[in-house]
């Protein structure tokens, strides 16, 4: 019985001094795993109480019950304790000044060339047209021989651009993508295609040396240069409204025969006149005509069976006059202020 006492006041004072050591909720469970668990110090001396009188149970009972509540009790202080220290470190920890401004971000929206972009696609798609994406980094033979541009033509100063080697370039138009259609498709031919390309233009307020274009392309029996206005006219209709005209000035492209210039009505003054179109009331928007035949044989077509047209629309220009911007560098500033503006 003697034993028992001793054992039962050193897990006491054992108890009493590892309670100290104590320092979070972690370290305060080990604690009372290790003397009050099932395996724990103090299960193990009470399991010696079986050799005990009758007359000595009650006693060691007693002494048995004192230590464990003593040890529970010094548990539950301690662990109250350390979870009230817990709690005010992690409210200093997550403290928030309800006076700063909230930093979440707002819903963002398309940018205006894309804006543009689709606009365009949904008008053509609403014609037919299929749309036809195609690699920036093109062969030259796609972006200069197959039309009509062979090495040393003029027209390929005019759209000097960025060469990898001697044949493999920035592409300077979407063009090529027309070319690889033609090559992989036979007629009828109904596509635009969308896309960024890149000429070695100095920035200012209407140049870029990246920017983008959506060309078409229609290639059939009996397509005529009659078909060509109708769709531009129709074009200009849907995006600037039902009282813009457009107007063919003669031109001349490599690919294409006859070509024209294409004006629409000034988007701001309504053909008046005014410091947009600079008195004209006219603005240049867009290229095209009938697809040249030796681009058509180039690719496989016969042209004595097929003809067809091709237009070139440059998104900035369009994107500027559709929403009121008169400098295209606006488009590539990332300005939040700026594009906050076409939410």
């Amino acid at each position: 019985m003697s034993d028992i006492k001793e054992s039962l006041n050193s897990i006491r004072e054992e108890f009493d001094k590892a309670l100290e050591q104590v320092k979070d909720s972690q370290a305060a469970e080990q604690l009372r795993v290790s003397f009050l668990g099932k395996k724990g110090q103090l299960t193990q001396v009470l399991k010696g109480m079986g050799g005990l009188t009758a007359e000595e149970r009650p006693v060691i009972g007693k002494i048995a019950n004192d230590v464990r509540s003593h040890m529970e009790s010094r548990l539950e202080e301690i662990v109250a304790k350390i979870k009230e220290e817990e709690k005010g470190h992690k409210l200093r920890r997550e403290v928030i000044d309800v006076t700063i401004p909230s930093d979440r971000k707002g819903a963002g929206s398309r940018h205006p060339l894309n804006m543009a972009i689709n606009e365009i696609c949904d008008i053509f798609l609403g014609l037919g047209y299929s749309i036809a994406e195609g690699p920036e980094v093109e062969y030259d033979k796609y972006n200069f021989e197959l039309l009509r541009i062979p090495e040393g033509h003029p027209a390929r100063d005019t759209q000097d651009t960025f060469y990898f080697n001697d044949k493999v370039l920035l592409r300077t138009q979407t063009s090529g993508m027309q070319i690889r259609v033609m090559e992989q498709q036979k007629p009828p031919l109904k596509v635009i295609c969308p896309g960024k390309v890149y000429r070695s233009d100095a920035l200012d307020a209407t140049h870029s040396p990246v920017f983008h274009q959506i060309e078409g392309l229609v290639v059939d029996k009996g397509v005529t240069m009659g078909d060509l206005v109708g769709s531009l006219r129709l074009f200009a209709k849907k995006l600037f409204g039902e009282n813009t005209e457009i107007r063919l000035r003669p031109h001349h492209f490599p690919f294409t025969e006859p070509s024209v210039e294409v004006d629409l009505t000034c988007w701001k003054c309504g053909g008046k006149g005014c410091n947009v179109c600079k008195g004209e009331g006219w603005i240049e928007v867009l290229g095209a005509g009938m697809v040249h035949p030796e681009v058509l044989q180039n690719c496989g077509i016969d042209p004595e069976v097929y003809s067809g047209f091709a237009f070139g629309i440059g998104v900035e220009r369009t994107a500027m006059g559709r929403y009121g911007i008169d400098d295209i560098r606006l488009l590539y500033e990332n300005d939040v202020r700026f594009l906050e503006q076409f939410k």
